[in-house]
């Protein structure tokens, strides 16, 4: 099935796909948190044919919704994903693109190792739910995994050192069109490349293999560290001169998505130094501080940018009216990291600690609320999807997306 963009091609549309794939993780968390895998770091196509063999009728029909919701997403992701580097292919060959890198819009590129790097961990998590024995010969793809993310990695880095080169050496920089955080997506996507180092520096057992994931995952959330920290009090004193940019209000909860990718990338580096080379278990209570600390600091952002957008009127405008914004894909990866956090922050933090029992109402209740945050998440990706995508399959994707959730 074919992709139509209804708006003028721009590298922003990544995060069309970016999101897809996102709310293919979020499922997954259901898996990793509520089905026993206690062979492997996460659950495998092994530990689900358990479940379907000596677990209840709803426990198995439990695992079959999280599975096609899993899917559909995934398969979304990878159609926009292909659909994007095509039109981007285009997109190289006109004139808009290179007004784009002649503009502050050139950071926008930054969306594509960022999109490349989720579907990294789509590819992964696929292979590990469908594939009987894969934990048997999984030492040898890490590898493989990590010569992928060096490759998006230095991609990242490319485009990044090319933009960062003009506006430093030409004066090719508008300090006055930054009243927003679009200038903060470098951030996001290294801190997402970091995340995919630190899978392998969690969960491989060959020492070498984890350190090198380690020292991946320290050099991408240093550089996403180090930018924010240049770009936020730019951005920041751009809004007060000239109030915030009116389209790019989704750029309010952009450090949303990358506290999760702190949080996530936290708990990985922990648990390989904890396996591999302190040999030491990790103390529950660390998860539950920093995962925490994080969750709250994801709550007032959330509630500040929220404000905001609702006092200019963006969710009556573009969400729920007719006005198009390539931008608004932005308002997805919100959803997704904060319901990905906080099934972490949950389980890691809670349910750990023993602060909350397994499958108590209380519990029960956390995960209503997590869902209901994936619900509206879907939701309104549906909504920018039949204006974004040109809407012609905007009822089959709603009739999947209701089987699928």
């Amino acid at each position: 099935m074919s992709v139509r963009f209804a708006e003028d091609y721009r590298p922003m549309y990544h995060l069309s796909a970016l999101g897809a794939g996102g709310l293919s993780v979020s499922f997954f968390m259901y898996l990793m948190f509520l089905v026993k895998h206690p062979a492997t770091p996460i659950p495998t196509f092994d530990d689900l044919a358990v479940v379907y063999r000596t677990g209840s009728v709803s426990a198995a029909a439990g695992v079959t919704v999280v599975l096609l919701a899993i899917g559909f997403f995934a398969a979304q992701h990878l159609r926009l994903l292909v659909a994007n580097l095509s039109a981007y292919r285009r997109f190289l060959n006109t004139p808009d693109y290179q007004l784009l890198r002649q503009s502050n819009a050139e950071v926008t590129l930054m969306a594509i190792p960022l999109t490349l790097a989720m579907t990294v961990n789509i590819m992964f998590i696929l292979a590990a739910l469908s594939i009987p024995g894969l934990w048997g010969v999984v030492e040898y793809l890490f590898p493989v995994a990590l010569v992928a993310m060096t490759m998006i990695g230095a991609y990242a880095f490319a485009v990044f050192g090319r933009y960062l080169g003009r506006i430093l050496t030409h004066r090719g920089f508008d300090i006055e069109d930054t009243n927003h955080f679009s200038q903060v997506l470098p951030s996001f996507a290294f801190a997402m490349i970091g995340v995919g180092f630190a899978a392998s520096a969690a969960m491989s057992t060959v020492p070498a293999t984890s350190v090198i994931g380690i020292l991946g995952t320290f050099l991408f959330v240093a550089a996403s560290a180090a930018w924010i920290l240049v770009k936020l009090p730019v951005s920041f004193g751009a809004m007060l001169r000239n109030g915030m940019s009116a389209d790019a209000g989704p750029t309010l909860w952009m450090g949303i998505p990358i506290f999760t990718l702190f949080g996530i990338a936290f708990v990985r580096i922990a648990a390989g130094i904890s396996h591999n080379l302190l040999h030491t278990p990790l103390p529950p209570v660390l998860p539950f501080i920093v995962l925490g600390l994080l969750i709250a600091a994801q709550l007032v952002m959330g509630l500040f940018g929220w404000a905001i957008m609702r006092r200019q009127g963006y969710f009556a405008s573009v969400v729920f009216g007719d006005r198009r914004s390539i931008p608004s894909y932005g308002l997805i990866c919100p959803g997704v990291a904060f319901s990905v956090l906080a099934m972490f922050f949950i389980h890691w933090g809670l349910v750990k600690t023993h602060v909350l029992t397994s499958f108590s109402p209380v519990h029960l209740g956390l995960l209503a609320s997590v869902a209901a945050v994936q619900i509206a998440t879907v939701a309104t990706m549906v909504r920018l999807n039949g204006k974004l995508l040109g809407g012609r399959d905007l009822d089959r994707d709603r009739t999947a997306i209701s089987v699928a959730t």
